[in-house]
């Protein structure tokens, strides 16, 4: 159990593990369970920087570097993939060739738009969420995002036959782990944040349901990539389900 967290850590992280534990390839496969658990360590990481950035610096200040620290702490291993997805879908060519498109280890325009935009768009939320429920919003966004990886990876077979990282993962891909996914989401949504933690939570849950959607009637299945860029997108909907609720009006549920 442990070694396979310790897997899950290894691979969503940069952080250094002793080199007296050895992951092997059965562990890292087995550790998807754990995903969601890396993703609420990264939120807790994340909420107590801005915490003590608080004190330090302005809030925009302290929006960009928590911003730069969830890109940084994956080693932008999301971020690329969504880079990726955007190349192959947006280039308007048949399956096989946004396949071949995405396996390119070169950014195009369309990827440095995606990563620009989304980028832009978590600085902003952030700058504008409500000072008092700031802390559950930073926690839950990169666990809302590891969790999508669990969901995507549930519903959507393997796009790619012959193979590639994310088969690892799919070798043990299990339809626990869709109810896992969604349990999770709602319990530490509603324990963070009450009703607007729980409401942002599901929130999350169905636009990564729908992010698989859009994944499959483009080329049929996940990749590595598009899991990349199922978590970069779900993590923003915590923050833009908050900044709708203050602002839209509804901020009394």
């Amino acid at each position: 159990m442990i070694k396979k967290f310790l897997a899950a850590v290894q691979f969503l992280t940069i952080c250094p593990l002793p080199s007296s534990i050895k992951i092997d390839e059965q562990d890292l496969g087995r550790s998807v369970p754990y995903f969601p658990a890396v993703g609420l360590m990264i939120g807790v990481a994340a909420a107590g920087l801005d915490y003590g950035l608080g004190y330090l610096v302005p809030l925009p200040v302290a929006s960009v570097l928590v911003v730069i620290f969830l890109t940084a702490v994956s080693g932008a291993l999301h971020m690329d993939g969504l880079a990726d997805t955007a190349d192959g879908f947006f280039s308007s060519r048949p399956r096989p060739q946004i396949l071949e498109i995405m396996r390119d280890s070169r950014t195009g325009p369309m990827g440095v738009i995606a990563i620009v935009c989304v980028l832009i768009l978590k600085i902003t939320l952030l700058m504008v969420v409500p000072q008092a429920v700031r802390w559950w919003v930073l926690l839950l966004m990169p666990f809302a995002g590891r969790s999508a990886l669990l969901i995507n990876m549930a519903v959507l077979p393997y796009a790619r036959p012959e193979g590639g990282l994310a088969a690892i993962f799919y070798a043990h891909r299990s339809g626990f782990h869709l109810a896992w996914a969604v349990i999770a989401l709602a319990a530490i949504g509603w324990l963070a944040g009450g009703w607007a933690g729980l409401i942002a939570s599901l929130a999350s849950f169905a636009f990564a349901l729908l992010f698989a959607g859009y994944v499959h009637g483009k080329i049929g299945g996940s990749t590595g990539d598009t899991l990349g860029a199922a978590c970069e997108l779900t993590e923003l909907v915590p923050a833009l389900v908050c900044v709708i609720r203050v602002y839209g009006g509804w901020a009394g549920i």
